[in-house]
């Protein structure tokens, strides 16, 4: 049987989250000193988002409970994710984090790739029953969105690679704020710019996958943002031309499972989110596809592996432990 988000899985899955949210070091900071007077801790820096080593890890992990506890409001860990909201989703603390992206230097902070989660974290705050952790975040989700409304025009070309500046991943994630908040010029947008990126793309070879640092497949992902942004009767046409050899297992790079030498390594740890992140975009586009599409049970099956391969490793070494059960989190619901 398909491997299913149960609510003992994620409790196990907020339970790893909890543990990093707010767990400052160790750390690594995207920031930019204008002088000494500049130099802070990361907590000083990031009121709200401190922990999980990096500030997008950390977005994602509150994601993480955020979707949680819409998901399993009696779970188990419902009750510490709340008191974790209340403690950090407060409009002083959400203050600074805005304060921190007035900063001239951080016009690029966290681009595109916080900026998406950032997006995805306020659409699933605005879901849940209680409105004052959305109502609190809600000035710094403003940002974000005239950060992508500044930032896509000028952006010519796409990047396409399987790391954290991979443009269709972001487009990906903001079409679910977009579409949450009613945000029609954003949603316009995106869609507007996917087309323009990645419309004319037809036989992928996804020749270069992975690379030793991916966690994102750049291929899929491409395929996944077009299947959330373009209607069914345009995707479909789309999706036949850019991997026309699915049905028969081709690009085989695509299928290859990534094998992680070395757990410890933070770029290489990259590769269990790339098992995983590979899963969420299988499942979601099969679910596109007819039942009898020949391609489905193709992708069905790698979804399946591919899952097989990145479950058992989201918690154990911290380089993996402050992110991984974000990815498994997604292919599990996809």
């Amino acid at each position: 049987m398909a491997p299913a988000l149960t609510p003992e899985i994620a409790a196990r899955f907020a339970g790893i989250a909890l543990g990093h949210v707010t767990q400052e070091y160790p750390n690594k900071p995207g920031h930019v000193l204008d002088g000494p007077e500049d130099a802070h801790t990361p907590a000083a820096l990031h009121p709200v988002f401190y922990g999980s080593y990096d500030w997008h890890s950390c977005v994602h992990g509150t994601w993480l409970l955020a979707r949680v506890l819409r998901l399993f409001p009696d779970g188990t860990q419902a009750g510490a994710i709340r008191a974790h909201f209340d403690a950090q989703l407060t409009p002083d603390k959400v203050a600074g984090e805005c304060a921190y992206l007035g900063r001239p230097t951080a016009r690029g902070f966290e681009r595109p790739y916080g900026w998406a989660w950032l997006l995805k974290l306020a659409d699933e705050l605005a879901r849940l029953a209680e409105p004052r952790w959305a109502e609190a975040l809600a000035p710094l989700a403003g940002i974000v969105v005239r950060r992508f409304q500044d930032f896509l025009p000028l952006a010519a070309y796409p990047v396409r690679v399987g790391t954290h500046f991979n443009t269709a991943f972001a487009l990906r994630l903001a079409a679910d704020y977009a579409e949450g908040a009613g945000d029609a010029a954003l949603r316009a947008l995106l869609l507007h710019k996917a087309e323009r990126w990645y419309g004319a793309d037809e036989a992928c070879p996804a020749w270069g996958e992975p690379g030793g640092g991916d966690f994102l497949s750049s291929a899929l992902i491409e395929a996944e943002c077009m299947r959330r942004l373009l209607p069914p009767e345009r995707f479909g046409p789309w999706f036949d031309r850019f991997l026309p050899d699915l049905a028969v297992g081709r690009p085989v790079t695509l299928f290859r499972l990534a094998a992680v030498t070395d757990r410890s390594d933070g770029k290489i740890a990259h590769l269990d989110g790339l098992n995983l992140s590979r899963a969420w975009c299988f499942r979601a586009l099969a679910s596109a596809l007819a039942s009898e599409d020949r391609r489905r049970p193709v992708l069905i099956a790698a979804a399946e592996a591919h899952l097989a391969a990145g479950l058992p490793h989201v918690a154990g070494d911290y380089m993996g432990e402050h992110w991984l059960a974000t990815f498994a989190l997604l292919a599990l619901e996809a």
